[in-house]
């Protein structure tokens, strides 16, 4: 692989890497009724480059924003 090519898969790969960051800091933030539930969405929105989809489709409006979260 050369420079530019490994350039461009960096560069493609790190909006992914933020929304994946942002998912798990968001389900870490939420109260979703259970440990074990918070436990799955975490897991969840913690898959590269599709977990975060999931998390925000499906899983970021069960939860309620925790208000002792610091």
């Amino acid at each position: 692989m050369d420079l530019k090519t490994a350039g461009t898969v960096l560069l493609l790969s790190i909006p992914f890497m933020l929304l994946t960051v942002w998912a798990v800091v968001n389900a870490a933030q939420k109260d979703f009724g259970t440990m074990g539930k918070k436990v799955f969405w975490l897991f969840v929105a913690a898959v590269p480059f599709v977990g975060w989809l999931l998390y925000f489709a499906l899983g970021a409006w069960k939860g309620k924003k925790s208000p002792d979260f610091l």
